[in-house]
């Protein structure tokens, strides 16, 4: 049985993340007897896990709403969060109720945002069910939806009551959703916690082939290690100075492959080129050497990720990056390495060094 780990993040407004199984009684726990109506925000394919908390909830004698939205990044519109004001309007939800959100970083990401955004805001719990959503959206406090012009560029800060993440979730999760999610655990080990690189090269074989049953002990590891980063920054900066930026290396050009593939790529397969991205650029801005440079090819691409990205894009992926939350106003800010777990700020870098990086993951 895998043994239950706590992460405090020591926010103004602090709260627990628990790691560990069978983890549905402690999200009803961790209601507040305040509370009066549950909005469950999910996706179809967790309707039995979501039934089976709702008869938890129900029991505990809590009015239960549940909001089911199209899955991944076709639930971060506008029109869906209409429709969850609407659920939540004429459901009678005032300050005190709650919403779970259950599902991807995709749901968390909306659940959050609903619940930042109702009545100016109201309790959130995210229980997130995909390896990214626990070691990324879900924990930090960032919430948003996706608009025609970009990822993530409409959204709040708004952190939650309690986070869950209950690993036996992943048992179900397809090889090509669970994989991906593991490019955010190693973007932890570049920039702060060199042991979850040491311990994924360790077990690269069977965290490629998603053998649950012999890597679970590792796998809990490695996500308390990355939860424990992400505590760790946004505890000294929640709202996105630059320590908090740290969080988005390789996100920058991850971000711009997903605008410009119109969201069909997976998050963590465009965070991997992204951080391949970002070492090349390090490395011909003199910061990082070409031994770390092939150590993020080697752990990405034997883990099954992709490290390459076709070299017939790059004037609409420039153009997505001047989107970029971290551009001011036409200066790109990119997050580099200064050696491997030290991250740094590359402003207004020589366009040839940027072009460069980009032929060295097209090629």
């Amino acid at each position: 049985m895998t043994v239950h780990r706590t992460i405090a993040v020591a926010t103004a407004a602090p709260y627990d993340v628990t790691v560990g199984e069978n983890l549905l009684p402690e999200v009803v726990g961790a209601v507040p007897e305040t509370a009066t109506r549950v909005l469950v925000v999910t996706a179809a394919p967790l309707r039995r896990h979501v039934d089976n908390l709702k008869a938890l909830l129900d029991a505990r004698g809590f009015t239960v709403v549940i909001a089911e939205v199209p899955d991944a990044e076709e639930g971060k519109t506008a029109e869906v969060l209409a429709f969850c004001w609407q659920v939540l309007g004429k459901s009678d939800f005032t300050r005190s109720d709650v919403v779970i959100g259950f599902g991807g970083g995709a749901v968390t990401d909306l659940a959050g945002f609903v619940a930042a955004t109702w009545l100016r805001g109201v309790g959130v719990i995210q229980v997130p069910t995909t390896l990214l959503a626990m070691v990324d959206a879900a924990v930090g406090g960032k919430t948003g939806i996706n608009t025609a012009e970009g990822k993530n560029l409409v959204g709040a800060f708004h952190e939650p009551l309690a986070v869950f993440c209950d690993v036996r979730a992943l048992d179900t999760l397809p090889h090509n959703e669970l994989v991906p999610g593991l490019a955010e655990v190693v973007k932890c080990g570049f920039i702060r916690d060199q042991e979850i690189l040491t311990l994924v090269e360790a077990n690269l074989d069977g965290l490629r082939d998603a053998e649950l049953d012999v890597v679970r002990p590792v796998l809990v590891e490695l996500i308390s290690r990355a939860i424990q980063v992400k505590a760790d920054v946004v505890a000294a900066d929640l709202k996105e100075s630059f320590l908090r930026e740290i969080l988005n290396y390789g996100h920058t050009f991850a971000h711009a492959i997903e605008y410009t593939e119109r969201y069909q790529w997976r998050h963590g397969a465009a965070v991997s080129v992204g951080m391949v991205f970002a070492a090349e650029l390090a490395h011909l801005a003199g910061r990082l050497s070409e031994d770390g440079v092939e150590r993020h090819r080697a752990i990405l691409s034997g883990l099954g990720l992709p490290i390459s990205y076709p070299g017939h894009r790059w004037d609409a992926l420039l153009t997505a990056m001047k989107r970029d939350k971290k551009t001011r106003g036409d200066l790109l800010r990119f997050v580099i390495l200064a050696g491997i777990g030290n991250p740094i700020r590359l402003e207004g870098p020589d366009p040839a060094l940027v072009q460069g990086a980009y032929s060295a993951v097209s090629a």
